[in-house]
C-alpha cells in the first residue's frame, strides 16, 4: 500500500504525521501498541477498523504489541460514561481476555503479533510506583477528558480511581518502549497521556494513530454500552443480516475501513450513491458478503445471502404479479408511475417520502434512486401492490 493512502484511508488522525513518516522513511521495524480492555467477551467489527490496519502495518514489517488490559479492565475505560463502571473480578476480566484472543486473531497475524499482559509490571508495582505515576499528571490535566469534565461539571460520581485509568494505560507504553500506538477517535486523550507520559522518562514520545468510530445498528457509535454490534463471532447469516439492516448512509465509509475495494473504486461508489445512478440494496449485498467473507470464510457468504433473501426479501411476494421492463436506467418515481404502482409523479413522491416504498425489501428514501435493466428488483407499495422490475 503506497504510504499517502496508508496514512488516510480509515484514518481519523496521526500524531504527529510528520514525526511518524520520518521513522517510516527510515526502515527501521516500529513497535506497534494496541491495547484492549476485556470487560467482555466479544469483540465486534468497529475493533477490526484499527485490527485491519495492524495488518497491513504488519506485512511491512512492523512488530505488533497486543495489551491485553488485565488491571485496566477491572477499572473499565471511563471515555464517554456517564457513570462509574462496575469492578470486574481478575478471573472474569482472564476468561473474557480468552476470548478476546481467538477474535483478534482472526484479523491480525499472530506470527508477528507479541502479546503481553499488563500484569507483567503492574503485578509489581508498589505504591511509591503509583505515587511516582499519579504525581506526573495535574487535576487541570485530567479535566481536559470530556468524560471527566463532563462528569464533573454535572456533579457526577468520579472516583481517583478512576482518574488513575488514563495513567495506567499511559504506563503501558513505558512499559514496552511503544513506538505507535493505536486505537479509536475516543482514546485521543488516553493515548496522549503515553506519549506525555513517555517524554517525561526521557523516551522517543509514541506517535498517535487514531482511526474512526463507526455506527452501529441503531446510527449511535458502534459499542458494547448500546448493544447495537455486530459482533466477530455472529454466525454468518446473523452477521449477513446486521449489515443489511444498517443505513445507506455507512455504505462508504464502511466500504473505506472495512474491504480492500481499490480507493479509484471507492471514489466511484461515493459519486453514484449521491448521483442515485446506483441501488443501494446491491452495494449493501456486496458489503454483507465482503464482511461475512472476513469474518468467517468466502464458503459461508453465498449461503448467508441465500438464506437472507428467503427471510427478509421474498417471503411475502405474491405468486403472480405485474412485470415492468426497463429499457434504460429508470428513476424510482418514474418506475412507479409506469408500472401503475402511482398514478401520478406527486403521488409517487409522496409515497416515498412516507416511507412505504420498498425496492427488494429495502426502504427507499431518495426520488433519485436509479433501477437498471434486468435488475430484476421487486418494488413495493404499502402492503399489497407489487411489481417486478426487469
Amino acid at each position: 500500500m503506497e504510504l499517502n493512502e496508508l496514512l488516510s484511508r480509515g484514518v481519523a488522525e496521526v500524531i504527529v504525521e510528520a514525526e511518524l513518516r520520518a521513522r517510516l522513511a527510515a526502515g527501521k521495524p516500529l513497535r506497534l501498541k494496541q491495547g484492549f480492555d476485556p470487560t467482555k467477551p466479544d469483540m465486534h467489527i468497529g475493533h477490526a477498523v484499527g485490527l485491519r490496519k495492524l495488518r497491513t502495518f504488519q506485512e511491512l514489517g512492523h512488530q505488533v504489541l497486543l495489551i491485553v488490559g488485565d488491571w485496566t479492565a477491572q477499572i473499565g475505560d471511563p471515555s464517554g460514561r456517564d457513570e462509574t463502571r462496575p469492578r470486574l473480578t481478575a478471573e472474569i476480566v482472564r476468561q473474557n481476555a480468552e476470548a478476546y484472543m481467538e477474535q483478534f486473531f482472526r484479523v491480525v497475524d499472530r506470527a508477528r503479533t507479541e502479546v503481553r499482559w499488563q500484569s507483567e509490571w503492574f503485578g509489581s508495582f508498589t505504591l511509591e510506583n503509583a505515587l511516582d505515576l499519579a504525581g506526573r499528571f495535574t487535576m487541570a490535566q485530567m479535566l481536559q477528558h470530556d468524560t471527566f469534565r463532563k462528569r464533573y461539571e454535572d456533579g457526577g460520581r468520579l472516583t481517583v480511581l478512576e482518574l488513575m485509568y488514563p495513567m495506567l494505560q499511559a504506563y503501558d507504553s513505558i512499559a514496552i518502549h511503544a513506538d505507535v500506538e493505536f486505537g479509536g477517535t475516543d482514546q485521543k486523550f488516553n493515548i496522549l497521556c503515553g506519549r506525555e507520559l513517555m517524554a517525561q522518562h526521557g523516551l522517543t514520545p509514541q506517535q498517535v494513530f487514531l482511526v474512526p468510530l463507526i455506527p452501529g445498528t441503531d446510527g449511535r457509535k458502534m459499542g458494547k454500552t448500546f448493544n447495537n454490534t455486530i459482533d466477530i463471532l455472529m454466525p454468518p447469516t446473523e452477521m449477513y443480516g446486521k449489515v443489511m439492516s444498517m443505513s445507506d448512509a455507512v455504505l462508504p465509509l464502511y466500504f473505506e475501513v472495512l474491504s480492500d475495494l481499490p480507493s479509484a473504486e471507492l471514489s466511484d461508489l461515493r459519486r453514484n450513491l449521491a448521483e442515485g445512478a446506483v441501488n443501494p440494496r446491491d452495494l449493501k449485498m456486496r458489503l454483507a458478503r465482503e464482511v461475512v467473507a472476513q469474518f468467517h470464510n468466502p464458503a459461508a457468504a453465498q449461503p448467508a445471502e441465500e438464506a437472507f433473501v428467503q427471510q427478509f426479501v421474498r417471503r411475502e411476494l405474491p405468486e403472480d404479479m405485474p412485470v415492468y421492463m426497463l429499457t434504460a436506467p429508470t428513476s424510482i418515481v418514474d418506475v412507479l408511475l409506469g408500472a401503475g404502482l402511482a398514478t401520478s409523479k406527486s403521488e409517487a413522491r409522496r409515497l416515498i417520502d412516507g416511507g412505504g416504498v420498498r425496492a427488494d425489501g429495502e426502504k427507499v428514501e431518495s426520488y433519485e434512486l436509479m433501477l437498471q435493466p434486468g435488475s430484476d428488483i421487486v418494488v413495493q407499495v404499502g402492503r399489497r401492490k407489487f411489481a417486478q422490475i426487469k
